[in-house]
């Protein structure tokens, strides 16, 4: 038997990301690259780490290999321990049989023995695909004083995006009196982030209940939260109001990476006092040649400018040959943007190669209708050949042909 643990985290990292298209066709969602040298996913391993949870579930379904492989022994997160640390939950760890996971509830029911092992009074229930930064454990406190069953992690949204969302309707002592799931006509802006801390002894039997219903979908949102709610169990909702950004979609994760660039964004990755870990292999400090034009971006190690470079993000490895041109863009590890190319809000893969006179994306201004326009996406590996365009909106996995 593990050592007691007062709470530990389970960390929802399975799911297939189909939104982000071909920047998950191999991946998992929380192993895409972000923010120059990070991916997803070390931004809730870091959250875990700093709040002092030190034993961590990750649930892997999809494409876990790279994630799986990124994970590792947990050291970079300090999360390589001989108690707890960090470990990877595959479906066919379970109590019985071989079954993928139907939803997020089944996910943590059929890792019913692993949270048992170390007996925690709390289990937060984490996604894998947020990118924000936040202390657990004053929410694990709040959640203590409230004497809650359940406690949800919320965020006050604009009132013209609260549709997108899971909502909540509360009381004066933020006690959750009703859920409103994406409703065409928000009563309220008080947004689900997707984080909960759960009281364990009481998830533990809607668990193993919600598994014993044939009707439901096995989901936390759907399922297992409204279950405790109409039960009365005591439903809190924890106030959150820094930087949150759920990257589900090509447009919010191309937002949440040029927001690093924005001083205006409460999101600093070079505060020390809550650091962001990650397992970056090393490279060489960047270069920056003469020819070269940068302003507001940042270079990951490794990569080499010798073009212009405005408003965008380069990961580590990245080469822009003299002559090209990288604005408002994302460009990941180990891409070639030869010379006269043109990339422009546009996300690019790792490993692909921009040839030369070749353009992707446009910027909207140069668009007749709006409409048409969206973030180009350039797959892992693609080479977009000499002269070819690659156009707004669009997503390319295979090499692009340019003119003959």
């Amino acid at each position: 038997m593990a050592r007691k643990m007062e709470c530990i985290a389970m960390l929802l990292a399975g799911g297939q990301g189909s939104r982000l298209g071909i920047l998950t066709k191999n991946i998992a969602k929380p192993a895409v690259p972000y923010g120059g040298k990070y991916r997803i996913i070390d931004f809730p391993l870091s959250n875990c780490v700093n709040s002092g949870i030190s034993t961590v579930g990750v649930l892997t379904q999809y494409q876990p290999l790279e994630l799986n492989d990124y994970i590792g022994n947990g050291q970079p997160w300090d999360l390589d321990r001989a108690n707890g640390g960090v470990h990877i939950l595959s479906p066919y760890q379970q109590i019985k049989g071989s079954e993928w996971y139907k939803g997020t509830a089944n996910a943590i029911y059929q890792n019913i023995n692993f949270i048992d092992r170390y007996n925690p009074e709390y289990v937060a229930v984490l996604s894998g695909d947020h990118i924000y930064k936040m202390d657990y454990s004053k929410m694990l406190e709040y959640h203590k004083e409230k004497d809650a069953a359940c406690t949800i992690a919320m965020l006050e949204v604009p009132w013209e995006e609260a549709s997108r969302f899971g909502l909540m309707l509360v009381d004066d002592d933020n006690r959750i009196t009703e859920f409103e799931e994406k409703p065409k006509n928000p009563r309220s802006n008080k947004a689900s982030m997707g984080v909960y801390i759960f009281t364990w002894s009481k998830l533990r039997q809607y668990l193993i209940d919600d598994e014993a219903n044939p009707e439901s979908s096995n989901d936390f949102g759907h399922d297992v939260i409204p279950a405790m709610h109409n039960a009365g169990e005591r439903m809190f909702a924890y106030l959150f109001d820094g930087y949150w950004k759920d990257v589900g979609t090509i447009d919010s994760l191309w937002e949440a990476n040029l927001d690093l660039l924005n001083p205006k964004v409460d999101l600093d990755l070079s505060d020390q006092t809550w650091k962001i870990y990650s397992k970056t292999p090393s490279a060489p400090p960047h270069y920056v040649a003469a020819s070269a034009t940068v302003q507001n971006s940042m270079i990951g190690e490794g990569s080499r400018v010798f073009g212009e470079l405005d408003f965008s993000i380069l990961f580590s490895n990245v080469v822009v040959e003299e002559g090209a041109v990288v604005r408002d863009s994302i460009v990941m590890p180990g891409t070639v943007v030869k010379s006269g190319a043109v990339v422009q809000y546009a996300i690019v893969a790792e490993n692909a190669v921009i040839e030369e006179n070749a353009v992707v994306g446009e910027r909207p201004e140069q668009m007749e209708n709006l409409e048409d326009w969206g973030v180009a996406v350039v797959g892992s590996g693609v080479t977009v050949q000499k002269g070819a365009r690659v156009a707004p909106k669009a997503m390319v996995d295979e090499d692009v042909k340019g003119a003959e």
